[in-house]
């Protein structure tokens, strides 16, 4: 083997040997849990509660902080959960009580500013999907959760039979043409939920309110810094 062929030789193996290395890194990291990123504590707003400070279990996704949402922009600055403190307890023992199943939470929203529920109503003016800002839906009182259910030895969430943000039939409470292990991950939810003080909706399965007095409609929008 001449000195040019020898040299190209061992280029190309280490070339290939820097491939399989990314590669398996690649591989790893793609099974991490989504939000493995140090979590921040935003300050605290008057009258609501951080999740993360009462529930660090429950994984957050907040998706209204992002483009992947049915709006296809993002409608907060930064993602958060806040909810009023009897609710941010009450999802607590949600969490709680799911874990002894192996199961944990993940949430989509939470407290939604009025600003923001402006937003989605001039994408979506359809009561019963979107609440009408002139009422205040419970998000805007910090009393609503949309919630879904993950497999935590697993780390994938459980079949619900649509996305979160699904606007059709198949989402609802009722639709008969589930099948039998989407009735099952959604009674799960539903149960689990009922327990700790919170009622669904019938059009959407990921959607619970808290049943305790109903809170005042806010306006007022988190900070993106802890500072």
């Amino acid at each position: 083997m001449g000195i040019k062929a020898w040299f190209l030789t061992v280029v190309l193996l280490i070339t290939g040997l820097a491939a399989c290395v990314d590669s398996s890194v690649a591989d790893k990291a793609s099974v991490q849990p989504a939000d493995r990123a140090a979590p921040v504590l935003y300050k605290q707003l008057d009258s609501f509660v951080n999740v993360r400070e009462v529930a660090p279990s429950i994984v957050q996704d907040i998706r209204y902080a992002t483009d992947n949402n049915f709006t296809h922009q993002k409608i907060y600055d930064c993602p958060a959960c806040f909810l009023r403190p009897e609710v941010a307890r009450a999802l607590a023992e949600v969490s709680d009580d799911l874990r002894r199943q192996g199961l944990g939470i993940k949430v989509f929203d939470c407290y939604r500013p009025l600003s923001a529920q402006r937003k989605l109503w001039e994408k979506y003016p359809v009561p019963g999907y979107v609440a009408p800002p002139s009422q205040g839906s419970m998000h805007n009182r910090g009393m609503a959760v949309d919630v879904t259910l993950f497999d935590i030895a697993g780390r994938r969430e459980l079949y619900m039979g649509t996305p979160f943000d699904y606007f059709g039939p198949e989402a609802h409470a009722d639709y008969p043409g589930l099948s039998p292990r989407v009735k099952a991950n959604r009674q799960i939810l539903r149960e689990a939920m009922r327990r700790h003080g919170f009622r669904g909706i019938r059009t959407e399965w990921w959607h619970f309110q808290y049943t305790g007095p109903k809170a005042p409609v806010e306006d007022v929008v988190w900070k993106c810094s802890a500072n």
